[in-house]
């Protein structure tokens, strides 16, 4: 073999020695801590999202000795698509966003945030005070707000109050929750799906809750399959130990979400009401 092509043969099979992984799994200096991008779906604005993540990006990094930054998704696909592709190795994921992440990329859970103690939420349909909407079947013929077009759970829990989609006289998405709420009480829609969290932060605004769902399995943080266990390790403990019981970690969560007070650990089989409620929507 000519010289030159043995240089090219030897440099082609270096080139394919080298590792195209996570940011954890390429060589560092010993002293540096290994990189973790969280992701999350799209709750607010990006803006809103690096605020509210922050604190809790910040704890964790300090918790586990990890790089860890925060890259926010414009909407649930985006959030699946990110976990799916290594694009983030942690991600805060709606029921029905882990779902798909699950079966597309088998991601793993990791832990739920707690409301109460427990790992459950509610979907509400809100309208404004006032309105002489008092029922979810007075909406008909109505204009309605979604949110991200793929949360399936949130039409599952509309049609589980009566009302079908083909019953109102206009729906839309709008992305995020306080988008909806926001419309509902400029008037630009007649009512719409809210977390039950969301609703309560608006109530004092004029948000009135006039339907909801039983408790749902709540959102959840789900990891990448290739993240190595060690990290994994580090990241369920340190959520783990985040609980409103010192000023710290009370500020956290305020922070993140201010109903939450801790987590749990879940399974993925915590997760089958959901799968039961949307599969009738599944194209």
């Amino acid at each position: 073999m000519k010289p030159k092509r043995a240089c090219r043969t030897l440099l082609a099979a270096l080139l394919m020695g080298v590792s195209f992984g996570f940011a954890w799994s390429a060589q560092r200096p010993a002293a540096q801590p290994p990189q973790v991008t969280m992701g999350s779906v799209a709750m607010d604005i990006p803006v809103e999202m690096i605020r509210r993540m922050s604190a809790l990006t910040n704890y964790l990094a300090l918790s586990t000795n990890l790089n860890i930054r925060f890259r926010p998704s414009p909407n649930l696909g985006s959030a699946v698509e990110d976990l799916g592709t290594g694009q983030t190795q942690i991600a805060y994921l709606t029921p029905v966003a882990y779902i798909e992440a699950r079966r597309k990329y088998g991601v793993i859970p990791l832990v739920a945030p707690t409301i109460q103690g427990r790992p459950y939420f509610s979907l509400v349909i809100a309208v404004k005070a006032g309105s002489g909407i008092g029922a979810p079947a007075e909406l008909k013929g109505r204009r309605f707000a979604f949110g991200d077009e793929k949360a399936l759970l949130q039409r599952a829990a509309v049609e589980s109050m009566g009302v079908k989609l083909t019953d109102f006289s206009r729906f839309a998405y709008l992305k995020h929750y306080d988008n909806i709420a926001k419309a509902v009480l400029a008037g630009d829609f007649d009512g719409g799906i809210l977390k039950d969290s969301v609703a309560d932060d608006f109530r004092n605004k004029g948000i009135v809750v006039i339907g909801n769902t039983p408790p749902l399995p709540s959102y959840i943080f789900a990891v990448h399959p290739g993240m190595p266990v060690a990290v994994r390790d580090k990241l369920r403990n340190a959520l783990l130990a985040l609980k409103k019981t010192t000023p710290e970690g009370s500020a956290t969560l305020e922070a993140f979400d201010n109903t939450y007070d801790g987590f749990v650990v879940v399974d993925d089989q915590a997760y089958d009401p959901v799968r039961k409620l949307i599969q009738p929507y599944l194209k």
